[in-house]
Formats: structure tokens, sequence, C-alpha cells
């Protein structure tokens, strides 16, 4: 089967230990994860940030509040710029990658490089690519909000 995907370039004002904690912190993930439309409770978030760890999420997504259970693997953890994860919503275990890449620009600001590879058909991949830029946009609200900063997350 060909391997399909997208790739997603970001800038946040944030240091890219900041945007690391987003990833890596289930406070954090689960206030950004799935964007406005989603409520991810904050007790059935799971990580295991580690080569081999699990890592899940389960997520209520818009008015209907439609059940979504997220899950997947990390393959490899370089803290704070680099994150290979498994992700997947489905029964039949088939998972896409993602690549997370976070490089340091200088007073205060991260480059986010996102990719996102597998199984999906090329015009489900646009469906997930606006997705995610939905997701990233949450995330940068976050970033930018000194309530957010200041929390004990």
């Amino acid at each position: 089967m060909t391997e399909y995907g997208f790739t997603i370039r970001r800038e946040f004002d944030a240091p890219r230990e900041r945007v690391w904690q987003e990833w890596t912190e289930p406070e954090r993930f689960a206030d950004w994860f799935g964007g406005p439309e989603a409520e991810i409770p904050l007790e059935t978030v799971t990580m295991d940030v580690r080569p081999g760890g699990r890592w899940g999420a389960t997520m209520f997504f818009g008015p209907e509040r439609r059940l979504i259970e997220w899950k997947g693997e990390y393959l490899e953890v370089v803290a704070p710029n680099r994150l290979v994860l498994t992700f997947s919503n489905r029964a039949d275990e088939i998972y896409e990658r993602v690549t997370v890449i976070l490089n340091d620009l200088g007073a205060g600001r991260t480059e986010m490089l996102f990719e996102q590879r597998g199984h999906l058909r090329p015009e489900e991949y646009d469906a997930t690519k606006d997705g995610w830029e939905v997701f990233f946009d949450q995330m940068a609200a976050r970033l930018n909000s000194p309530a957010a900063d200041n929390k004990n997350l």
C-alpha cells in the first residue's frame, strides 16, 4: 500500500521547551488537542513519554459529543526537539505516524515542523490536515495566553 500524508509548518511565539510541554504533558495536551469543539477529560489522558511508551485520550467532539478513543505509541523521544508517535482512533489498529520537530528560532520563538504519514486516502488527508491546523490554532492561543502559562502545569 502506498503511504500518503502531509506536512505543516507553524511558528509559535513561545520557547521550544513550552511547545514541547504542549505535546508531552497531559494537562496541556488535553486543553488544545481537538480544537475548540472538543473536550478531553484530563483523567482520560495517559502519556508514557519514552520510546515504546503508550499514550491515549478520550475525546468528546462537536455539539453531538461524538466519542473518539485515541491511542498510540511513542517511537522516538528527543526532548525538546523531536517527537515521533503513532495515532489511531480505529478499532482495526491501523496507525498513522506523526513526526514533530521543534526548532528554536531564538527570541522566544519556535518553528514546528509536523508531518503525518500513513494509510489514509489522499482526500482524507486534506480533511485531516485542516483539522490539525485548527488544533494548532488552539495551541497557539494557549501559548499566547498568560493564564495558560501561569497555571501550575
